[in-house]
C-alpha cells in the first residue's frame, strides 16, 4: 500500500477488466477513496478490508507508506498487514464468481498461503524492472561483492560479463557484505513466497530488457510475464473547455505557444530529500537558465524555495499540489525530466518519449539509473560530488546534466532514441504486440492452472 505500487496494480486491473475478465480489488477505507475514483469508469468490484489498530510506530489512520512518519517504520507497517489474513481469506470464500486468481503486491507475501489453501494461483507484482529484481537476486544468491572492500569498488555480475556494478548501487542494508535487520528478514520472508508462487507480473515490455527477462525465466523464476508499461492502460483525462485548467497546464500552454521548450522535476512522493540537497537542486536549476516545472510535497523545502521562486518566476514554477503526472510528461513543451528514476516515473517517460536527467535517491533507483543511462541510452545520470553512485549532489552538477541535456547535441541524440523506444513501447501494447500477447497468455496460463501436489 504505497502510491508507486497501487497506480501500476490499478492500471493492470483495468487492462484485465478490458478483456473481460472479472476483477475485485481488494483495499482498505483510507486508500479507497482514491482506488475508486481511479475505476469509477469500469464495473470492478471494490472490497474494503479494514487496516489493523494499534500497531506499535504505526499512526492511527495511517494505511500506506506516504503518510508514514518515517520510512524506518515501513516494516511494522508491512508486517501488520499479515493481521488482515482472516478477513481476506472470507472475503475470498464470499466472492461471486468463485475467484480463480489471485495477484498481489509482493510485499503481501502472505496471500501465497491464502491462495494455497483454496487452491489457486498466486501471482506476484513487484513494480519493478526486470533488470533491477534480476541484480537484487544475483546479489543476495551468488554474492559476486563478497570480496569487495569498499561500497565503489566495481564488481562483476556473474552471466553478466559486460555489466559492472557497485555496492552502493544496490540499497542499505542489502549492499552490507552481511546484511541483517528487520528489513531484511522481511524481504527474505516475502522472496520466499514469491518462490512458491505462480508466477510473476512484470511492468515492462519484452524489447525493452530481453536478456534480464530470459535470465529471470530461465534461470530464477517464477515465470514472469511482461505486460507493460501498465501506464498506457491509464484512462486519459480530458481537459474540456467546462473544466478550469490547473496552473500548471496554463503555464505549460504558455510556454508551448512561445516555443520554449520546459524541463520537468519531479523526485516521487517516498523519497526523503534533505533541505540541504533540495537547496542545491534549486541553485543549479537557476544557474542553467533552463524553463522548468517542479513538482514537490507541499510541506518539504517551502522556505528554502520561497526566495528561488521570486527570483525565477518567469521561467520556472513550483507545484505543490497533486498533478497528474502523465499529462505533464505528454505536453509537448518538456522535453526532459529530471527524475528519481522511480520505476513507474521511467516507464510514463518512456511512453511519453521524454529523456530523462537520472538523480536516484532510494530502493532500486540506482539500478534504474544504471538501466536508463548505460543500457539502454535514454538519459543522463547527476553524479554526487564524492565520485561515488551514491551520495550530494552539488548544484554546478546540476546545471551542467540539465544544460547538457536542453542545449546540446547530446540531448537531441537522447531524445530520438527515447522517441524510438516509446514507438516499440506503444508498438507493445496495441493489439499483436508483446504485452498484449502476454496478457492473453497470462488469462489462457492461469485459466488451464492445475494444482501440482
Amino acid at each position: 500500500m504505497a502510491q508507486g505500487h497501487t497506480i501500476p496494480l490499478l492500471y493492470l486491473a483495468r487492462l484485465l477488466w478490458q478483456r473481460n475478465v472479472p476483477v475485485t480489488l481488494f483495499t482498505t477505507p483510507a486508500n479507497s477513496p482514491s482506488v475508486r475514483a481511479t475505476l469509477r469508469d469500469t464495473t470492478i468490484s471494490i472490497v474494503e478490508l479494514p487496516f489493523p489498530a494499534n500497531i506499535h510506530g504505526i499512526p492511527p489512520g495511517v494505511e500506506n507508506t506516504d503518510k508514514l512518519p518515517y520510512m524506518l517504520s515501513f516494516p511494522d507497517f508491512a508486517n501488520a498487514t499479515k493481521l488482515m489474513q482472516p478477513q481476506f481469506e472470507k472475503a475470498l470464500e464470499d466472492l461471486n464468481p468463485v475467484v480463480g486468481c489471485i495477484i498481489s503486491d509482493a510485499f503481501l507475501g502472505w496471500t501465497q498461503e491464502s491462495a494455497a489453501k483454496l487452491g489457486i494461483p498466486r501471482i506476484g507484482f513487484y513494480g519493478m524492472s526486470s533488470f533491477a529484481t534480476t541484480m537484487y537476486v544475483i546479489l543476495g544468491q551468488e554474492r559476486p561483492h563478497a570480496l569487495t572492500t569498499s561500497l565503489d569498488e566495481p564488481f562483476s555480475i556473474p552471466n553478466f560479463p559486460k555489466l559492472s556494478l557497485t555496492r552502493n548501487d544496490f540499497d542499505p542494508p542489502f549492499n552490507d557484505l552481511e546484511p541483517k535487520g528487520p528489513w531484511v528478514e522481511f524481504m527474505i520472508e516475502q522472496n520466499i513466497a514469491m518462490a512458491k508462487s505462480y508466477g510473476m507480473i512484470v511492468n515492462n515490455f519484452y524489447e525493452l530488457e530481453p536478456a534480464y527477462t530470459d535470465f529471470w525465466n530461465r534461470g530464477i523464476g517464477p515465470k514472469a510475464w511482461c505486460i507493460g508499461p501498465l501506464c498506457a492502460a491509464k484512462q486519459r483525462v480530458l481537459l474540456a473547455e467546462e473544466f478550469e485548467k490547473p496552473q500548471w497546464r496554463l503555464w505549460l500552454d504558455e510556454k508551448l505557444e512561445k516555443g520554449e521548450q520546459v524541463l520537468y522535476v519531479a523526485f516521487g512522493t517516498q523519497a526523503e530529500v534533505s533541505d540541504e540537497q533540495l537547496l542545491e537542486v534549486a541553485k543549479g536549476l537557476e544557474q542553467s537558465k533552463a524553463n522548468f516545472l517542479w513538482v514537490t510535497k507541499s510541506s518539504k523545502g517551502v522556505e528554502i524555495l520561497e526566495g528561488f521562486e521570486d527570483r525565477v518566476k518567469n521561467r520556472g514554477i513550483i507545484v505543490r499540489e497533486w498533478v497528474d503526472q502523465m499529462e505533464i510528461l505528454r505536453h509537448k513543451s518538456i522535453k526532459g525530466f529530471l527524475s528519481h528514476c522511480g520505476w513507474n516515473s521511467v516507464t510514463e517517460s518512456i511512453c511519453a518519449g521524454v529523456p530523462i536527467l537520472a538523480m536516484p535517491f532510494m530502493a532500486e533507483q540506482h539500478l534504474n539509473a544504471r538501466l536508463v543511462v548505460e543500457e539502454l541510452g535514454i538519459g543522463l545520470r547527476i553524479m554526487p560530488i564524492n565520485g561515488s553512485m551514491r551520495g550530494f549532489v552539488k548544484s554546478d552538477e546540476v546545471e551542467k546534466r540539465v544544460r547538457e541535456l536542453m542545449e546540446g547535441n547530446k540531448g537531441d541524440e537522447i531524445r530520438k532514441k527515447i522517441k524510438k523506444v516509446a514507438e516499440a513501447a506503444c508498438g507493445a501494447i496495441r493489439q499483436g504486440g508483446s504485452s498484449w500477447k502476454s496478457i492473453d497468455l497470462l488469462i489462457h496460463d492461469v485459466s488451464n492452472y492445475q494444482v501440482i501436489n
